[in-house]
């Protein structure tokens, strides 16, 4: 770790001794930069840069009977574990998960056994401590072998709760958990907070959709008529844009009330709805048959891109859906797409 590049970031408030080696402190507290480089991310804004240096670190004045607490160097993540060590005297141990999330590096492997070990080593961690425990996130138990962990380093891996916000409760209790800290809820504000992004990456895509049938828009059987762009057009901008809103921010709202298990049909039910409230909103008329494949193809596929957000999912099980969930929904916007300009010229 180098100590003058991480001494520069504004969460660093000193620093402590530890073996001859000097360790940054870092803070416990959000400052306003903190929240604006979070919202950034949230919006998918130099969001695969947000990280921290990997590492060692200190919260308030630890000493070789501290415990060690892991986490991945995306620095959301840091953020929360940090603003719920207040008061605490513990050390960080942070891993290059290449700027990702601790489940999801977990399922990648960049939160893994070989990491670990070898961070334990790059900062020379048994001379720092005195035991031989390190406290892992739960969620990142799919990366981790711990009997690897402890063959390879002498170091014990304890899994701590799922939620930062427990790891105080955690340690007084002698690091054991209770029920409630195992649990991943994945509420609705869980679901919603990423939502932003999806919407953020995915808008130019339906964006250049929106171009391509708003021009197919003005194809009539008299030929191509600019006056159908301000009747038909708006027609197709509304459903777009329904279809997509629709299907990024409700499927995501409404995931446990949906019926179905894969996210593709969860994603249907949605599009259906969508389009039952949009035929009599806009009076499609002849385009109604047109409308409801396209409606069904981009709230199925934003439905099932949310797959990558949850913690409801596995990697082959999202690989085993999009098999054949992305042929059905490509058939499905050709179908409409064609049927589209079919009612426009008939």
């Amino acid at each position: 770790m180098s100590m003058n590049i991480v001494q520069q970031q504004h969460w660093i408030a000193g620093s402590v001794m530890s073996q001859g080696e000097e360790i940054p402190r870092v803070s416990t507290s959000l400052t306003s930069e903190d929240i604006i480089g979070a919202v950034r991310v949230r919006l998918s804004i130099s969001r695969m840069s947000y990280i921290v240096e990997p590492g060692l670190y200190a919260v308030g004045n630890p000493d070789t009977t501290s415990s060690v607490l892991v986490s991945a160097n995306y620095k959301l993540s840091f953020d929360c574990l940090r603003r719920a060590l207040v008061d605490l005297d513990v050390w960080i141990l942070v891993l290059d998960t290449r700027g990702v999330n601790v489940w999801c590096a977990a399922g990648k492997g960049t939160f893994g056994t070989d990491e670990l070990v070898n961070r334990i080593r790059a900062v020379g961690l048994e001379k720092i401590v005195s035991h031989k425990k390190l406290i892992l996130p739960q969620l990142s138990a799919p990366g981790v072998a711990a009997h690897e962990v402890k063959k390879q380093s002498g170091f014990q891996v304890v899994y701590g709760p799922v939620r930062s916000s427990d790891i105080r409760e955690f340690l007084k209790a002698g690091m054991n958990t209770t029920p409630e800290m195992r649990q991943v809820r994945f509420d609705l504000v869980d679901r919603l907070v990423v939502v932003p992004v999806e919407i953020v990456e995915w808008s130019p895509y339906f964006f250049l959709l929106g171009l391509v049938m708003l021009g197919l828009s003005g194809l009539t059987c008299m030929g191509y008529e600019m006056s159908s762009l301000w009747t038909r057009g708006f027609n197709i901008f509304m459903i777009l844009l329904v279809a997509f809103l629709g299907g990024s921010i409700l499927g995501p709202a409404l995931l446990p009330w949906l019926p179905g298990t894969a996210f593709s049909i969860k994603g249907l039910c949605v599009g259906l709805a969508l389009w039952s409230i949009l035929v009599p909103v806009l009076d499609l008329s002849s385009d109604v048959w047109a409308a409801l494949p396209l409606i069904l193809s981009i709230t199925s596929f934003m439905a099932m891109n949310f797959t990558g957000c949850t913690t409801y999912t596995s990697q082959s099980g999202v690989k085993r859906e999009m098999r054949y969930a992305i042929p059905a929904q490509i058939l499905l916007l050709v179908v409409g797409m064609f049927l589209w300009v079919k009612f426009g010229i008939v």
